[in-house]
């Protein structure tokens, strides 16, 4: 029980069939699809935020935009009509269109600091306890389901690695997730440590106000250097197709491409990064030393592909106004970054893209039924719901595909479980380990072989776990969800109703 509950026991609860917690991508079209799909549900959306948008609200960044295609990373049932790669203000502008066009607003609660949430199974209910920023009252909530929503990392910092001598460094240290609207880089000298989708943005968006800028990177990371436009989309326009059917076309091409690119990756990763270099190659030349600086130690696919849209990052370098430094760092210094080598990289700015905390469950103390929940200690059912937690889903999206493609497939799915019991007069659903589950062996949340991006690795240790079986895997495999999630059995004997 939170402090502010406590000093205030009279506090009303405020009762849901459904709660959303978080309005970014994942929870508003949550909320949409239960308007459509059980227009009788009564639902709220709980957001931290003073707005709705996660990521593309609280990242502030120059040069802010998506890493995935918007054709895929945008919803099935809200046509994109931009380029492919958007930036933060263009998605939030079709958020907002989604919550104006579908009446969402009226769902929607922000500034909402949710402390704690504990499940009665005595009252068949989850209890939420907030406490609002605007006003500093506690409030609480109560629902019959609980739907999580509020993404993988922690909005308020980024993760940034102790270096020693980071003290001494006379300029700023910024982290991107934390970017100070007043920072001036005018003819600054900046490094950018990391080598990911961030620096990636960055760096091109800043490199004509610098007097230089410097991606200073330990290892390479794949990326994929491409016109910032779709032409078969343009072709479908050209000949006054319907924007919903361009869409949808062009979001199937997308994702079949996207499978036999991920297929090629496992069979043949030699052909595929010859690929991913060759575009390169045209604008940074063939003197470039490409194997030093862009040749990842992993196979493709094995982390995230970082898009370049029309390949800016790598006209920065040609440029002269941008360049790539490939070593260890050895400390900071006050003029910049010691590297190994014992060369030093003068530095007025050090920003460090070194990538995010982990967020479980939203940062909420978890109870049930009395009992601090230890959420490592439970497994999978499908990557969705969880062993011995009633009434919950958690929605952790892809990795390598839209984090969106799978939020609407749990979206459909927390529908057909709902339908479900209703249909059985239930008031509580939980996955359970059957007896014929005793010996199977479990694994970590994510293969790391499969996928092992730094953030998952520090935090691995807090997650669920995963069995060798359907349906207690949790694949990040679209292709096959895709078709698997909207019939997986709900009555196998893993779920259990009451």
């Amino acid at each position: 029980m939170t402090d502010a509950v406590e000093k205030n026991p009279e506090v009303e609860s405020q009762h849901f069939d459904v709660l959303i917690v978080g309005a970014g991508i994942s929870g508003v079209g949550g909320a949409y699809h239960l308007t459509r799909q059980r227009p009788d549900t009564t639902f709220v959306v709980l957001e931290s935020q003073a707005d709705f948008g996660g990521t593309w609200r609280t990242h502030t960044y120059p040069g802010i935009r998506s890493d995935s295609d918007l054709y895929t990373f945008g919803y099935r049932f809200k046509p994109w009509t931009g380029a492919p790669i958007a930036t933060a203000d263009e998605i939030l502008t079709y958020m907002g269109e989604v919550i104006d066009d579908n009446d969402l607003a009226r769902h929607i609660r922000y500034q909402h600091q949710i402390s704690h949430a504990s499940w009665s199974s005595e009252d068949h209910l989850w209890t939420l306890e907030a406490t609002r920023d605007d006003t500093a009252d506690p409030v609480r909530y109560t629902c019959s389901f609980l739907w999580m929503c509020q993404g993988y990392y922690r909005h308020s910092e980024g993760y940034t690695p102790d270096w020693p001598g980071m003290d001494r460094f006379d300029g700023p240290i910024v982290h991107p997730q934390n970017w100070p609207a007043e920072l001036d880089y005018e003819a600054k000298k900046v490094v950018v440590i990391g080598s990911g989708a961030t620096a990636a943005t960055l760096i091109p968006a800043m490199a004509d106000k610098c007097e230089h800028i410097t991606m200073l990177q330990r290892s390479p990371t794949y990326f994929v250097p491409r016109n910032n436009a779709n032409e078969l989309a343009d072709t479908l326009r050209e000949i006054k197709i319907e924007e919903e059917v361009v869409h949808d076309i062009v979001r199937r091409k997308i994702l079949h491409d996207h499978q036999i690119v991920a297929q090629l990756s496992l069979d043949h990763p030699e052909l595929v990064k010859n690929e991913l270099f060759k575009g390169i190659r045209e604008i940074l030349g063939d003197d470039y030393d490409m194997d030093t600086h862009f040749k990842p130690r992993y196979r493709p696919w094995q982390q995230r592909l970082a898009l370049v849209p029309d390949g800016d990052l790598f006209h920065g370098i040609a440029s002269g106004k941008a360049s790539v430094v490939t070593e260890q760092i050895d400390s900071f210094t006050e003029e910049g970054i010691l590297l190994e080598s014992g060369d030093t990289l003068e530095a007025d700015i050090i920003v460090t893209a070194t990538g995010f905390n982990l967020n479980v469950l939203g940062d909420i103390a978890f109870e049930i039924d009395g009992e601090a929940l230890d959420f490592s200690s439970k497994v999978t059912w499908r990557g969705t719901m969880f062993t011995g937690i009633p009434n919950m889903i958690w929605v952790f999206g892809y990795f390598r595909a839209s984090w969106t493609l799978r939020a609407e497939l749990i979206a459909d799915l927390v529908v057909r479980v709902l339908d479900a019991m209703d249909a059985r007069g239930a008031t509580t659903v939980v996955p359970e380990l059957g007896p014929a589950d005793a010996e199977m062996r479990l694994s970590s949340w994510v293969d790391p072989d499969n996928f092992n991006p730094g953030y998952l690795a520090r935090g691995m240790h807090l997650l669920p776990r995963q069995g060798d079986k359907q349906p207690w895997l949790h694949t990040q495999d679209y292709w096959t969800e895709k078709d698997e999630l909207p019939v997986a059995d709900l009555d196998d004997g893993s779920l259990h109703y009451s």
